[in-house]
């Protein structure tokens, strides 16, 4: 009994201490968090950061990120943001660091910090630092950033900053930001099967080719949200003006967006009413006139919406992977050089018509002077061409795939996007603009392709209504066959065949020389016999006319006895309990001393009387 309370007395402390962890921000080595909805994070001392598991669709997310604002913005993700089930864990262990573990234990990511661990915790700037056993910092999520850097964060030189694909996909992305080891901060694309970086379509200028110690040095976010670029002599290269930055206690950070602009937001940390992040600056300023961006993707379309990128796919063209609107768009039509359609231009391609659009860098072919005509001419009769792109009195052809494509309203372009007649424009179903107006470069409208559709249709359902017929013609064979065979011989019993056979002899003995007759029908006459101690009744077929064998086996159908007929065998063979048909060799001119033809005989409706 004394045991008890000094039990309820070490639950109590623990309590505390882990209350203490939660308070202070410090995060004991073996402890370790589960993904689930209602997890409890790990909070920075003042409640304003967490690390834990965020939910992203039907997976979680282990992840950083505001806590005291309703989008509970994500600042921190792994490399490649690599999503996992509900189950999995993360741990912080022993000369290991984090360890990200699916529900059956298997790693799937980890800091990898091997040095002896103290302790870990969540710091106040957004940093989760693991110190040593020596108090040392020997990780930081700072130093691995995410598509995010927050004040007081530093990158280096050589440092990058990766953008994710998407709001809900953070997978890496096709744009990245990186401080160069000559000094320049610059942003590039990403080729997204090799890894390799693209040419830079923002560049800071902050490398000095006379003295590369005064080249740029570091990117600095300080403490006030100022962000600039020190150079090797101390000197510093605004890239945030401080008059700029709104008065009052705000959170900052500034965000490599999916769309590859590089973004300064903040947000006020005691909103009187609902807000959102706001934008005070950004680079480049307008990425869709950046030739190398490629801000949207290849055969896309970039325009500017509140000076962000809006990425759509023209008419004819489809996105290659729907949850990337600024991905690749892929064509409808290809146009090819086969030999069947080669040399027949506008007999068997058209155009779709669109305006204030181009595809600055794909032409192969520039014709100057010319006019709209000839360049839709042109266009049409070379196999190479997908696209004409019309302005000032000169033409430009291209082929696909289409790069840095670019709507702008200020510019007075055509671009005519060639589709073959017989499958329509992309979208439309008929030949048509995007006004609705018919631009066919042959001048022909859609009553050729609707013909062809409406022959297509009654070739269909005629070959349809060949098939039903004949479908129909079987079954109704098959049912009459099968009443046939069934009918052919109704109301008869299976033939016994564990009956005796008589001989006429026999027959002839019974019947006493077939001597007292007890009727007469129209084919044969009836006789008494006496076979054994039994009175039976014996036919004897007298005339075989073409009615007369029918008659016969109608008689004895009405007897009800067992009856077979081999009409194939032309043999009349009645079986029953008492008889047989000697003429088993048919009915016909029969020789045979035993059976005297033409006649049959049977047992006739046997009976009590």
């Amino acid at each position: 009994m004394a045991l008890l309370p000094l039990h309820l007395i070490s639950l109590t402390i623990l309590l505390h201490l882990v209350a203490a962890q939660q308070t202070n921000g410090s995060v004991p080595v073996g402890a370790s968090l589960t993904a689930t909805p209602d997890a409890k994070p790990w909070l920075s001392s003042s409640g304003e950061f967490a690390l834990g598991f965020k939910q992203v669709q039907d997976n979680f997310l282990l992840s950083i990120w505001y806590d005291k604002i309703p989008e509970k913005t994500i600042i921190w993700y792994p490399e490649d943001g690599p999503t996992v089930p509900a189950g999995s864990k993360v741990d912080l262990i022993d000369r290991r660091g984090l360890v990200l573990s699916d529900p059956q234990g298997k790693e799937v990511w980890s800091s990898r910090s091997i040095s002896d661990l103290a302790y870990a915790y969540m710091n106040d700037t957004g940093n989760f630092v693991i110190a040593g056993s020596n108090s040392r910092n020997i990780w930081e999520s700072f130093d691995h950033p995410a598509d995010n850097i927050l004040p007081t964060q530093i990158i280096p030189r050589g440092g990058v900053i990766n953008s994710k694909m998407g709001k809900t996909n953070f997978t890496r992305g096709r744009f990245q930001l990186r401080l160069l080891q000559d000094g320049n901060l610059v942003l590039n694309t990403l080729e997204m099967f090799s890894g390799s970086a693209g040419n830079a379509y923002y560049i800071s200028g902050t490398r000095d080719e006379s003295n590369a110690t005064n080249s740029g040095f570091q990117l600095v976010f300080d403490t006030a949200g100022y962000m600039y670029i020190l150079r090797g002599n101390g000197e510093r290269v605004d890239l945030t003006v401080r008059e700029s930055l709104p008065s009052g206690d705000y959170y900052h950070r500034a965000t490599l967006d999916s769309d590859g602009v590089f973004t300064r937001y903040y947000y006020p940390k005691n909103p009187t009413e609902a807000t959102s992040w706001r934008v005070i600056w950004y680079v480049p300023e307008n990425i869709c006139k950046t030739i190398d961006s490629k801000a949207c993707g290849l055969n896309n379309v970039c325009s500017l919406d509140d000076n962000k990128p809006k990425c759509e796919c023209p008419q004819g063209f489809s996105l290659l992977d729907p949850n990337t609107p600024n991905g690749d768009c892929k064509p409808d039509f290809i146009p090819s050089c086969d030999e069947g359609e080669s040399n027949k231009g506008g007999d068997v391609f058209d155009f779709i018509e669109l305006t204030n659009i181009d595809w600055p860098t794909s032409d192969y072919v520039h014709m100057n002077p010319t006019n709209e005509q000839t360049c839709r001419t042109s266009c049409l009769n070379d196999c190479f061409c997908a696209v004409a792109i019309y302005r000032d009195n000169q033409c430009w052809k291209k082929q696909l795939p289409l790069a840095n494509g670019k709507k702008d309203p200020s510019q007075n372009v055509k671009a005519f996007l060639k589709f073959r007649k017989i499958d329509g424009p992309s979208g439309t179903g008929e030949n048509k603009n995007g006004t609705g107006e018919n631009k066919s470069g042959t001048g022909e409208n859609k009553s050729r392709r609707t013909l062809i559709l409406v022959g297509s249709v009654f070739s269909s359902m005629f070959v349809l209504g060949i098939v039903l017929l004949i479908g129909v013609i079987y079954v109704c064979f098959l049912q009459i066959h099968k009443k046939k065979v069934g009918n052919s011989f109704p109301d008869s019993a299976p033939v016994e065949t564990r009956l005796a056979r008589f001989t006429y002899q026999e027959l002839f003995e019974a019947t006493d020389g077939f001597k007292v007759e007890l009727g007469k029908g129209a084919f044969g006459t009836v006789y008494k016999g006496v076979i054994g101690t039994k009175i039976v009744a014996v036919k004897k077929l007298e005339t075989m006319v073409k009615d007369g064998q029918k008659e016969f086996k109608t008689e004895i159908i009405s007897c009800r006895k067992s009856v077979v007929f081999d009409d194939d065998a032309e043999d009349v063979t009645v079986l029953t309990e008492l008889a047989w048909d000697c003429c088993h060799e048919g009915v016909g001119e029969v020789t045979e001393p035993s059976c005297p033809c033409p006649f049959s005989v049977t047992s006739y409706c046997l009976s009590s009387n």
